[in-house]
């Protein structure tokens, strides 16, 4: 109560004052009669001072966690949540052995895994090797060394292999808020479209030089079509959620604007490094995401694994890209430049462009003829094929682990109600 009356003081007294002083000045009282009232000597503390209320304002701190496995847009989404419940947020990223004693092998290492993490515009802090459960001694470090105030979790059930509820305590604690699951995409059902395309993956080079490629290709596109008809996604891509994952800037007058492109389908840790090298060469990132249709061509039916607005909103969650265009052509043309006011292009040294149809022209001979293209060394060597490679060469782990999986979605699907938010 004695806030609320401070408050409302320290808001309408000086407005008060000075609307005294005016009044006088308009009916001409002279104001030198008014020079010996003076505000209360209490004043100040009855003002408000921002700066001070600022500084004195205690940061919500919010912590989450995950396996991060195969990142995708709903891992960024949920952390794009998790950072709206508070003002700094600190994310867990589990370590192998815990995924291991949880779920099966994880596809990507933990250094690869905290890149991706890292690499998310809400993120603040990181912990690598966090528990997969919320252990009372983890839970008081987060809350002492940590200063963390909220754990945050979907509204997807984390269940222990026994069954038990992962964030147990913490709902105890009464330190626990949930967030909605981001519909239509996980670990798990990427994995399944790996392993539904895994026969053409693994054809995907040594038929080139096959005699009768052509009959042999065209069976196994056929065969890879039916297969993928079960993993088919089911993301309903919305304005708002492109807004969400948006800057809502554009380059300022005299930015320095940079132009990568590329398919960035099962989005890894190199493309994060990439970026983030290509960032370095100007004050904005404009990056041009290539449609299905384009990387069908250039990399075979089995590509991509990812559709277009999966793609584009797992590099918009990037903190190093300022803009992104959404079905990008695969040539760099004058028109592009001078329309985007580009800078500079640039390009890595590892990529995969190999197709059945054979290499096009060279999509960046524009701006080299105007001296803008810079290529630039990749800082990791990993690729979508050699990701999915990993799945591949343990298929029958896999394999197992979703079916395990897929159950449980199929449950959790049957099961689930609306949730507001997000």
């Amino acid at each position: 109560m004695d806030f609320e009356i401070n408050s409302w003081i320290g808001e309408r007294l000086p407005r008060l004052f000075g609307g005294v002083m005016l009044t006088a000045a308009l009916l001409g009282v002279s104001t030198s009669y008014l020079t010996g009232i003076s505000l209360p000597t209490t004043l100040p503390h009855l003002l408000p001072n921002l700066s001070k209320k600022n500084r004195g304002k205690k940061r919500i701190r919010v912590y989450m966690d995950g396996c991060f496995d195969l990142m995708h847009y709903g891992h960024a989404n949920a952390i794009r949540q998790a950072k709206a419940l508070g003002d700094e947020l600190v994310v867990g990223v589990v370590s192998d052995e815990e995924i291991v004693a949880n779920k099966g092998p994880p596809v990507l290492c933990m250094e690869e895994r905290v890149a991706l993490v890292s690499g998310l515009k809400w993120v603040d802090e990181v912990i690598a090797n966090a528990p997969y459960a919320i252990t009372e001694d983890f839970m008081n470090r987060l809350f002492t060394e940590h200063k963390i105030d909220y754990i945050i979790h979907g509204d997807d059930p984390c269940l222990l292999p026994d069954g038990t509820d992962a964030y147990a305590l913490a709902k105890q604690a009464g330190r626990y808020k949930q967030i909605k699951r981001t519909e239509g995409v996980s670990s798990t059902d990427i994995v399944g479209r790996i392993l539904s395309s895994a026969k053409s993956i693994s054809q995907d080079c040594s038929n080139l030089s096959l005699p009768g490629k052509d009959d042999n290709m065209n069976h196994v596109h056929a065969e890879e079509k039916i297969s993928k008809i079960d993993h088919i996604s089911s993301f309903l891509p919305t304005s708002r959620r492109i807004v969400q994952f948006s800057n809502g800037k554009g380059p300022g007058p005299n930015a320095r604007v940079v132009y990568i492109d590329g398919a960035f389908d099962l989005f890894h840790a190199g493309h994060v490094e990439i970026l983030k090298r290509a960032r370095q060469f100007g004050d904005f990132l404009l990056v041009g995401v290539y449609t299905d249709e384009t990387i069908s061509e250039l990399r075979g039916h089995q590509y991509p694994l990812m559709n277009l607005h999966e793609r584009s909103l797992s590099v918009l969650a990037c903190r190093y890209v300022d803009e992104v265009i959404i079905g990008a052509p695969w040539e760099v043309t004058q028109d592009m430049v001078t329309t985007f006011n580009i800078s500079v292009v640039v390009h890595g040294t590892v990529s995969e462009r190999n197709s059945c149809t054979g290499e096009k022209h060279d999509p960046y001979a524009v701006p080299k003829s105007m001296g803008i293209f810079r290529a630039i060394e990749s800082p990791k060597d990993i690729t979508t094929t050699s990701v999915a490679q990993r799945i591949i060469a343990n298929h029958e782990i896999y394999v197992k682990r979703n079916n395990r999986k897929e159950a449980s979605e199929k449950k959790y699907y049957a099961e689930k109600q609306y949730v507001s938010g997000d």
